[in-house]
């Protein structure tokens, strides 16, 4: 509690008893109109729609503090909680952090990655993203995991299983969502057409662009709506050849390794089918 009142106390630059009371008063269960007209001298005069946004933002720190021990406990319970994580944790300043940290060790549906993973091929994996092999060919290193039973009838068959538990680990990467999350910010452009060749409300929409950063959240809903009813076709644009030379950067540590390339490729097919698409409708 005492971290929750140093961070309000700094990001709303006021006097400690200010929010040191109003975090009381809001405790006991008094009205913010209550407290702006009646409890003057506790706040120091703060008004009306000061206590509502530090109210706001006491409720979303003290919720970003129930969520870091509800997820520290359930990485724990895996027995995969390590000090980085809990470090990671501990500086994490939104919910969306803390669920990018919690993504690699939540619950995953069966997902192409989950198969291949019971199939055998998660060592075969971690040897494409060690990046360690300089010479002979992957397809050698990939026979020993050949296993008719488990539908792996070819060398081929192993790789590309492997390349999706490599895609999947991808996209759970923290830092890899950050790269690409900050690229839709900063450098995207919604852009929407017709989808239907018919009049609607949406027409104004029907060929339309506009930056992400810019764009006001009123148009985003009214596109959301928009794509949902079916009149429209959204996508967000980006500069992806910029943006995959970035990515590639953080992931091909050793381009002269033989496996490098299937690095590149998983990254391209965790780009297009997993992170912007979940990106995307967020």
């Amino acid at each position: 509690m005492a971290d929750i009142i140093s961070t309000l106390i700094k990001e709303f630059n006021l006097k400690p008893f200010q929010v040191e009371n109003t975090v009381k008063l809001i405790d006991g269960g008094n009205t913010i109109p209550f407290i702006a007209r009646y409890r003057k001298e506790m706040t120091g005069e703060l008004n009306d729609q000061v206590l509502r946004e530090l109210n706001e933002r006491l409720v979303y720190l003290r919720n970003l503090e129930a969520r870091k021990e509800e997820v520290r406990r359930l990485i724990e319970e895996q027995g995969k909680l390590t000090e980085e994580i809990t470090a990671s944790l501990e500086k994490a300043t939104s919910l969306r952090e803390i669920e990018d940290i919690y993504r690699p060790f939540r619950p995953k549906r069966r997902t192409r990655a989950t198969i291949a993973k019971e199939k055998g091929l998660e060592p075969l994996a971690q040897i494409l993203m060690a990046q360690e092999l300089k010479t002979g060919s992957i397809e050698d290193v990939a026979k020993p995991f050949i296993n008719p039973e488990k539908e792996v009838n070819t060398s081929e068959d192993a790789i590309n299983g492997a390349m999706d538990i490599v895609a999947e680990d991808i996209s759970d990467d923290p830092q890899i969502r950050s790269v690409v999350r900050d690229a839709f910010i900063k450098q995207g452009v919604i852009v929407s057409k017709k989808k239907k060749d018919e009049d609607s409300v949406y027409r104004m929409y029907y060929d339309f662009s506009e930056p992400v950063a810019k764009i006001a959240s009123h148009r985003v809903l009214a596109i959301n709506r928009g794509e949902k009813e079916e009149f429209l076709q959204v996508k967000i644009e980006v500069p992806e050849e910029r943006l995959m030379e970035n990515l590639k950067s953080k992931l091909i540590k050793k381009p002269f390794s033989i496996t490098s390339e299937y690095v590149e490729k998983a990254l391209m097919d965790s780009y297009e089918r997993l992170i912007y698409l979940r990106l995307r409708e967020k």
